[in-house]
């Protein structure tokens, strides 16, 4: 019996974008390593992925003082 293929990319699950720098820059209020609010980077585990794909794509247009 052949392995089952792997999942489709709207099966799996949007990553976190975490650096493993999590230092809040206090002027932005965003994470130096990853650039998420303290609220995203809390509610990441219950975000839904349309959500997370969200909060990812807008990653890209922010910017740190």
């Amino acid at each position: 019996m052949a392995d089952p293929a792997p999942p489709t990319y709207a099966a799996r699950r949007v990553m976190s974008p975490c650096k493993s720098i999590c230092i809040m820059d206090t002027k932005s209020n965003l994470c130096v390593g990853c650039k998420r609010t303290i609220d995203e980077i809390a509610r990441w585990p219950m975000m839904p992925d349309d959500e997370r794909r969200k909060v990812v794509d807008s990653l890209k247009s922010r910017k740190l003082p």
